[in-house]
């Protein structure tokens, strides 16, 4: 009998969150690497929920075996619709919105008190918001250095305000196993709400003392929840 070939290694693939791009991986990247996992970080439009699933799947059409899906904060509502892809075998929400079938971003956002930094987004007039220079370095960032955050501020794109309404058909959530770290001195994402996403959807769940930018405060202690995440698919 031929022995049966070994399963291919899962690939992490990172979406990012409102207001950002791929670079929010920065220093989480090298730390997968460095243990040997494969690594995809999608660049979304965030000009809508259909534009960004769209750039997600993209990305997953590139990948021949598993994949590890993770979502940074606006990034989550993007892999519950996009991680309902076959090869999707578990996923990684970091500050994230994780919406249920028919549930909007707004949705989740309007179930809680707001955090401070939602005081502090500016519309233009014409369908996009940005955020205040002040509310990513007082609520967003605020254990980053001030002139990294201050550098985010002037690196956004606008983010679509149709995001906050667009909703979710199907929870890929529902069906597989989920990770999720909280943090906990978010100022724009509820930590009461993290905190009630992870229980709904029996994630394993991490808790961090980090601003809502833990990917880039607290990068080793992230990709560790992933690689936990890759080793549970590999094995």
């Amino acid at each position: 009998m031929e022995p049966t070939p070994p399963s291919p290694s899962p690939t992490v693939v990172l979406v990012h969150g409102a207001w950002a791009d791929a670079s929010s991986w920065r220093h989480v990247i090298p730390l997968l690497m460095k243990k040997g996992v494969r690594v995809v970080a999608v660049q979304n439009p965030t000009t809508s929920l259909a534009d960004d699933v769209a750039a997600t799947r993209r990305a997953l059409n590139t990948i021949p075996g598993p994949v590890v899906l993770v979502g940074h904060s606006w990034g989550g509502t993007v892999i519950t619709e996009a991680g309902n892809d076959p090869k999707v075998k578990a996923l990684v929400y970091v500050a994230a919105f994780a919406p249920g079938v028919g549930q909007s971003t707004g949705d989740l956002v309007g179930a809680h008190a707001p955090p401070p930094a939602l005081a502090k987004i500016i519309d233009d007039g014409a369908g996009f918001l940005t955020l205040s220079a002040e509310g990513w370095v007082q609520d967003v960032g605020q254990d980053l250095p001030e002139d990294e955050a201050r550098l985010l501020a002037v690196l956004q794109p606008p983010l679509a305000a149709r995001t906050f309404t667009d909703t979710i058909t199907e929870a890929a959530w529902s069906s597989r196993p989920n990770w999720y770290i909280v943090s906990g001195d978010d100022r724009i994402v509820s930590v009461e709400l993290q905190r009630k996403l992870a229980g709904l959807m029996n994630a394993r769940t991490t808790e961090l003392k980090a601003s809502h930018l833990s990917l880039l405060s607290m990068p080793e202690a992230v990709a560790q929840v992933i690689v936990e995440a890759v080793e549970s698919v590999a094995g």
